[in-house]
């Protein structure tokens, strides 16, 4: 008989005496010294270490910066600013974080296909690069530079025509709000030499949330390909070419780690190839989620047990409102997941079958849905873990009005 497929082992946190330990504490220690609950907190060294580990796979030469859409909390930023190359936008509010964190502008970069007017022009004032995602776009910016006398930097997120295979998310291929049809590129390229735009180069993001290396690999490949082929239509020499990232991390059962060592090796051949070609060029990956995601963790509290029918219900005090990655309404098709575990008893002692749900009137309110968990009882702790991208900022706290959690960085 064939066994259903668990977590990949979650060996990012201590575990001591059967508790999850998160930036040195234990997180019955933790929720005493925040004194609420439900709470997120960020494991610091947990980001430091992937950094490290990841200038030690990839190769010489190729830039990291943090794709701040992925966990935008101020002590979060600040302590990535002092670890990476640079640091990626996708909003007004991003930006000021990102400055505030005093990472020079020349090392930040705008992506988003809705930017406004006010959006444009602050980011010109501040002389971030911004990576046009239309033509329109590009003319308002001619329009602001003119205005203002202030001469823009500009790179082209380019939609290209193929995608990430097996992605979380496809940004590319096909139609796309993403950035500007490949074909449509040399254009917009030549438009930008005639306008007196410093073009600073392209950017070239195919997907999201990718384990498998081989797609990362084809991807990345034909990234390549085409950034060389519309070289030369620019209007200058490429100072920045932006390949994206997509590396994913193992959120639900039978999802493997992503094995980096033969991403790694081909973009070692890729710049030693192209290295002509490319000449002084900095090659950057964008990374969001694969930087931040595995150093955090959503903790609530259990204010109710309860049995409906043989099913055990441990009602929590957080939700769907506070994690709406976790409760499977952000994006899944099919309701996975996430890893979930009893804060002091992580892997021993008695354990039983339960469904961990919010106090919120909907049945979406789900944060694990009958998982062998260590058994609790009301006023334990509850853990969801991968949560440190995509979780608090992406949920809905104002939804039935119930307060929001807190964030801390450990």
């Amino acid at each position: 008989m064939s066994q259903k497929p668990t977590h990949a082992p979650l060996i990012q946190f201590p575990v001591i005496d059967d508790e999850l330990v998160v930036g040195g504490l234990g997180l019955r220690q933790l929720a005493a010294q925040l004194g609420q609950t439900p709470f997120y907190a960020y494991d610091r060294e947990c980001m430091s270490r992937r950094v490290r580990e990841l200038r030690e796979d990839l190769p010489e030469g190729i830039s990291i910066h943090y794709a701040m859409k992925a966990n935008p909390m101020p002590a979060v930023v600040d302590h990535m600013a002092g670890l990476v190359d640079g640091l990626d936008v996708a909003s007004l509010g991003e930006l000021r974080v990102a400055l505030d964190s005093g990472t020079p502008a020349a090392e930040i970069s705008f992506a988003g296909p809705g930017k406004g007017d006010t959006e444009l022009r602050g980011a010109v004032a501040a002389g971030i690069t911004l990576n046009l995602e239309s033509e329109g776009e590009l003319e308002r910016v001619i329009r602001i530079a003119e205005e203002t006398g202030v001469t823009p930097r500009v790179a082209v997120r380019v939609n290209p025509d193929f995608e990430l295979k097996s992605s979380g998310m496809k940004m590319s291929g096909g139609p796309k709000p993403f950035g500007i049809d490949a074909e449509q590129v040399p254009a917009v390229l030549r438009r930008i030499g005639e306008s007196g735009a410093q073009f600073r180069g392209l950017h070239i993001f195919s997907g999201s949330q990718n384990l498998r290396p081989d797609s990362l690999i084809e991807a990345q490949n034909a990234t390549f390909e085409l950034a060389l082929r519309l070289a030369d239509d620019a209007p200058s020499a490429i100072e920045i070419l932006n390949i994206g990232g997509g590396f994913g991390i193992p959120y639900f059962p039978g999802e493997q780690r992503l094995d980096l060592a033969p991403v790694s090796e081909n973009l070692r051949q890729l710049l030693q190839e192209y290295r002509g070609r490319l000449g002084d060029t900095e090659v950057v990956i964008e990374l969001g989620r694969y930087l931040v995601a595995e150093a955090g963790v959503y903790v609530c509290e259990v204010i109710d047990k309860k049995v409906s029918r043989g099913q055990v219900y441990l009602v929590t005090n957080g939700g769907l409102h506070h994690h709406l990655a976790a409760s499977g309404n952000f994006g899944q098709i099919i309701r996975k997941n996430y890893p979930v575990v009893t804060a002091h008893r992580v892997s021993g002692g008695p354990r039983e079958s339960v469904s961990v749900v919010g106090p919120l009137c909907t049945p979406l309110d789900i944060l694990a849905e009958k998982m062998e968990l260590g058994t609790a009882e009301v006023g334990d702790l509850m853990v969801v873990l991968q949560s440190g991208a995509y979780g608090y900022t992406a949920s809905p706290h104002l939804f039935l009005g119930h307060p929001p959690p807190i964030q801390v960085l450990v």
